[in-house]
């Protein structure tokens, strides 16, 4: 039979009787390695039928992946969760190590869950990610997070790839996100919770927070996230004593002028929640105030969520399923977001005033943050965004079978495809790649693609049996459109999928071609006209003959038809 454990909190200090964390046994000095994060889980499997711990995939560090369930029935089945209307919550944590306020709260959280010190409503169940990046945890040291203040060792943003997990949830470099998407599937969360430790300015806030880009959920959840759900945490954490405001997105400069909200795009953890409906929160604690404090504030902060949730669940259940519906009725999607400089909330800042001294290191003039005055002030918070790029939702993709990474991507997200049973010649939407911009140093294993110009035609093209078709009549639409457009911010084209088509495979010799290209020239009087119009409009071109060549053979059939041309097609 499981036994249960004794826990005591008064004010900040932390007693128990068992299952002490190595955050509570340094007196909130220390955060829990790998090793007894895991360890310390799985004794409370054993103590308890209300916790499961599973493994699930791999990381790149060679250790299993894992994730601990919480239901008050004992229950352990995300289907039935779902069936029986109940709030599934899934946090994440320790996806960069040296944030790892998270890993530690939730070993309380859970731990005081078993033992009865606190209480999860019916409603509401949770699945917890122990620490995400296993790679980064085991590289551990007290020095790469040089702003921050403790725990006294902590392990490393970079993964066993040297990653950064938090822009791989699309790309999918590591087996970490890889993992992590089989999780996501699997739960189908209603709410995702990513846990953060902040980088930048100053202020005396402990907490602050990143919620989802409510104009970007969009419908009636994004409505309900902004106008209720969200303010209803804020209201919760005030009366707890860890007063928040929305995450500080500026290092530097006045307050006053206030600031926008963090954008947040698909490779981001909120981003990729948002394009499956998930409401998404990244608490991200602010990284000067002492390790102990910031422990206890994401704990009264995870409460915080799952007593909201719960409360809310019938309406998050309603509008989150009103707005899957929606998204299936819908057929112009923006592809990018701006933020509305006309509109903003207006939220209460505690900051404190800037001054300027003489550097001990250079002995020039620099700035700090004058903690002997601090100051409370109402400033502009511009969480209203423009969708731009809108782009018309075709009934289904054609992908050729030969771009199986895309289309592993694209199945390990529960994308729903068929394959041709025959060859077949089909009447598609195709693009022209007309101009994009590599970046010239690498960004997270890639040299991403910006700037993505194209040019849209309609041609029938022989599709092979096995070419997969993907109908967008399904939910994960919103995610294929993000993905397959190679406009978006963060589409496979961006990521660099299918820059194999971006290179010329075939080619000619000048001195061969000019008698190949002068038949086809007097045979195809239409081209002809087009290349002395062209001469006449553009001398630079009519002195140059490897230009006029080149011309030539781009208008021919010689020229290779899958140069620049994208290779997921749409079906109109």
């Amino acid at each position: 039979m499981k036994s249960s454990f004794l826990f005591l909190l008064v004010g900040s200090s932390i007693f128990c009787t068992a299952q002490t964390t190595p955050f509570e046994k340094s007196n909130g000095k220390e955060t829990s390695t790998y090793f007894e994060c895991i360890s310390f889980y799985k004794e409370l499997d054993k103590s308890s039928a209300r916790i499961s711990i599973k493994e699930m995939g791999m990381s790149d560090a060679g250790y299993p992946f894992h994730l601990v369930l919480y239901s008050n029935d004992g229950k352990f089945d995300p289907k039935a969760w779902h069936q029986q209307n109940k709030i599934v919550v899934l946090i994440n944590n320790g996806i960069h190590p040296g944030e790892p306020d998270g890993v530690d709260a939730c070993m309380m959280l859970l731990r005081d869950l078993n033992s009865g010190k606190i209480k999860i409503p019916d409603n509401v169940v949770l699945a917890v990610v122990p620490l995400y990046n296993i790679g980064g945890a085991l590289n551990r040291t007290s020095f790469s997070r040089v702003n921050q203040n403790g725990p006294v060792s902590y392990g490393f943003r970079g993964n066993a790839q040297n990653l950064d997990l938090n822009r791989d949830f699309t790309k999918c470099d590591s087996r970490n996100a890889r993992s992590f998407v089989q999780i996501f599937h699997w739960l189908n969360p209603d709410i995702q919770v990513d846990n953060h430790v902040s980088d930048g300015a100053d202020y005396q806030h402990t907490m602050t927070l990143i919620t989802t880009q409510w104009n970007k959920l969009g419908g009636e959840l994004g409505k309900f996230v902004h106008d209720v759900f969200d303010p209803s945490i804020y209201h919760s954490m005030e009366k707890s004593g860890w007063p928040m405001c929305p995450y500080v997105n500026f290092e530097e400069g006045n307050p006053e002028k206030g600031w926008e909200e963090f954008y947040e795009t698909p490779r981001y953890s909120s981003g990729y929640a948002a394009l499956f409906n998930t409401i998404s929160f990244i608490p991200e604690t602010h990284m000067l105030k002492p390790f102990k404090d910031r422990v206890l504030s994401t704990y009264a902060l995870m409460q915080s969520i799952i007593e909201q949730s719960s409360k809310y669940a019938k309406t998050i259940i309603e509008k989150r399923k009103e707005n899957i519906d929606n998204d299936l009725s819908k057929n112009e999607f923006p592809l990018e977001w701006k933020p509305d400089m006309t509109k903003y909330d207006t939220i209460l800042f505690k900051g404190y005033e800037t001054a300027f001294k003489t550097s001990d290191v250079t002995g020039l003039r620099r700035m700090f943050y004058d903690h002997k005055k601090p100051f409370e002030k109402q400033v502009k918070f511009y969480d209203y965004f423009i969708p731009e790029k809108f782009i018309t939702s075709p009934k289904a993709y054609i992908i050729p079978q030969g771009w199986h990474d895309v289309i592993d991507l694209l199945k390990m997200n529960d994308v729903q495809m068929h394959q041709l049973t025959k060859d077949s010649m089909i009447n598609v939407e195709a693009y022209h790649i007309d101009d994009y911009r590599s970046s010239a140093f690498a960004y997270e294993k890639h040299h991403k693609n910006s700037g993505v110009k194209v040019s849209a035609s309609n041609q029938s093209i022989q599709f092979l049996k096995g070419d997969y078709i993907i109908p967008t009549n399904q939910p994960e639409k919103r995610f294929l459109i993000e993905m397959l457009e190679p406009t978006g911010d963060d589409s496979y084209f961006s990521w660099n999928f299918f820059d194999a088509i971006l290179q010329q495979k075939e080619g000619y010799s000048d001195y061969r071609w000019e008698d190949v290209a002068a038949e086809y020239l007097q045979s195809n009087p239409e081209l002809n006209n087009k290349l002395n119009e062209k001469k006449k409009q553009d001398s630079i071109f009519a002195k140059n003959a490897p230009a006029q060549l080149n011309f030539v053979y781009k208008n021919s059939p010689y020229y290779e038809p899958a140069h620049l041309r994208y290779p997921v097609y749409r079906l109109l």
